[in-house]
């Protein structure tokens, strides 16, 4: 009695595909590389520069030297109180370095986005695989319970044929 009953796996016909697929595509081994252009990585030194405090720190200690010259000045005043050229070139400044920024942080959250459909990716593969190994282990113990199953079955029946083999003997 030595037969085997079909055994199924519980991973879909569908997440058996997309793990080929994703399989294929090997998302772990091959992360997104993002193409940076000439605007691109201009954006980025802009932001790192002026996001930094040594940025702070120079524009504070220029401005503070720009208003004390224009204040205390001996010769000419270039710029005297209100002190409305400074006031231009701030706003110069204020109003390129938004935009450049604001595209900084756009490129940025697109590469974050990318970075987390490639994480779901390979999550998605380590689930599948995951589920496929354990539906392999819970089918070979299936496997194995059923085996022991029918050699319990064939031990009775030995067990049942020597108990009559004994019991004629003892009779005769």
């Amino acid at each position: 009695m030595n037969r085997k009953r079909p055994l199924r796996a519980r991973v879909s016909p569908e997440e058996y595909e997309l793990l080929q697929r994703l399989r294929e595509r090997k998302p772990a081994q091959n992360p997104p590389k993002p193409s940076l252009s000439l605007g691109d990585r201009v954006a980025d030194l802009v932001a790192a520069v002026m996001g930094s405090w040594r940025f702070i720190i120079i524009q504070s200690v220029v401005l503070a030297l720009w208003v004390v010259l224009n204040a205390i000045a001996f010769v000419r005043h270039w710029d005297p109180y209100p002190f409305i050229l400074l006031n231009l070139m701030l706003s110069f400044q204020a109003a390129y370095a938004a935009p450049i920024i604001m595209m900084s942080q756009n490129r940025q959250a697109a590469i974050d986005r990318a970075d987390a459909k490639h994480d779901y990716e390979v999550n998605q593969k380590a689930e599948l695989e995951i589920e496929l190994l354990q539906d392999k282990l819970n089918l070979l113990r299936e496997e194995e319970i059923f085996e022991l199953k029918m050699l319990l079955v064939e031990q009775r029946q030995q067990i049942q044929r020597l108990e009559a083999l004994l019991m004629e003997r003892l009779s005769d």
